[in-house]
């Protein structure tokens, strides 16, 4: 669908002010029907400056008009939608030009549906789904191509999982949560008892027997996995936002608003608060809480629990192989020159 607003349509909608430096010409019937860089932007397409690295791309920019903040007016060559944050406007007013297709409601003649489910008049079924007994699918819910809905799992309004999602069985799904394709939810927690006894079978599995509940507004990424808790459910708050490639142990506890970026993988039964951000490739112990507001830095190993607010770092940063193999040898030797420091110390002491 072509879509076409006219810049004082959008000023008016997102509360933004249509303004421009001395000499540009403002037109506020001015038609726009996309967003773009600052550099590949054309007359008919808005950008947007949030990056004083790209001042240079402002300046030369041919866009029809630009989201920045008022300090930023005076080197642009074009009109300015003036907003006090930016980069949040450009965010809610990508909506208006989505590409992603409109989906009608009904059941796809090829999916398998069982008698016992409840699936709304409005949701839309996609091809090769399969909903299982007593499983609820909510008002306006997209299901992809190939996605499983297991026995007495509810998905809630407005939830759009796209193709081949599997939800397990006795999972809650709330409203307004979007699931990229190959995300597995509720699938059973790494529990097994050793058994290596005489006569044992060296593993003994130990059945999930809790749940997953994911709040509102959530959106989860492509293959990532949420483990089913052991005894209680994993609970994923409202608003949290998962990248992909992302593992959830069994009996996570994950607070409102805490964002997670790819590649991180979280162990059993830790805790973590509200309004966090945990970066890429980030490694967190089991049975650890995590404070409100805390930020923790890509590759980071967490091994204990976090109680205050702040930012986290492991690790050594990259630096040229030939000083890092350096610096590893000074690693280990860095116990021996303590105590090297701690005697020159002490002898200074005793003198």
């Amino acid at each position: 669908m072509h879509r076409r607003y006219t810049l004082a349509d959008i000023a008016k909608r997102f509360s933004l002010k249509l303004q421009g430096r001395e000499g540009v010409a403002i037109e506020p019937g001015t038609h726009v029907d996309g967003l773009a860089t600052l550099m590949s932007a054309g007359v008919s397409q808005l950008g947007f400056f949030t990056n004083i690295a790209y001042r240079d791309q402002l300046q030369k920019t041919n866009a029809a008009a630009v989201i920045l903040k008022e300090s930023a007016v005076e080197d642009c060559p074009v009109p300015c939608l003036v907003a006090d944050n930016p980069y949040l406007a450009y965010a809610k007013i990508s909506v208006l030009f989505d590409i992603a297709p409109l989906r009608s409601s009904g059941i796809h003649a090829s999916a398998v549906v069982d008698p016992s489910a409840n699936v709304a008049a409005s949701a839309s079924i996609g091809p090769h789904c399969v909903i299982e007994a007593k499983a609820i699918i909510g008002e306006g819910v997209v299901l992809g191509a190939g996605c499983v809905v297991g026995e007495g799992s509810i998905i809630g309004a407005r939830g759009y999982l796209h193709g081949r999602v599997t939800v397990y069985h006795g999972v809650t799904v709330g409203e307004d949560v979007v699931i990229h394709s190959g995300a597995v939810i509720g699938s059973d927690g790494f529990g097994f008892a050793p058994d290596f006894s005489m006569g044992g079978n060296g593993w003994c599995k130990i059945h999930q027997l809790g749940g997953v509940v994911v709040g509102n507004r959530v959106e989860i990424g492509a293959n990532t996995c949420i483990d089913r808790g052991a005894l209680d459910d994993t609970v994923i708050g409202d608003g949290v936002i998962i990248d992909n490639l992302v593992q959830i142990a069994h009996n996570v506890k994950i607070g409102n608003n805490t964002a997670i970026a790819a590649c991180t993988g979280i162990a059993g039964s830790t805790e973590i608060g509200q309004n966090c951000t945990i970066a890429g490739a980030v490694g967190i112990v089991g049975h650890l809480k995590i404070a409100d507001r805390v930020h923790i830095t890509a590759k980071s190993l967490v091994t204990g629990s976090i109680s205050k607010a702040g930012s986290y770092s492991s690790g050594t940063a990259m630096s040229p192989t030939s000083a890092w193999r350096k610096n590893a040898v000074r690693f280990s030797q860095l116990d021996s020159l303590f105590q090297r420091v701690r005697a020159l110390e002490s002898n200074r002491t005793d003198s």
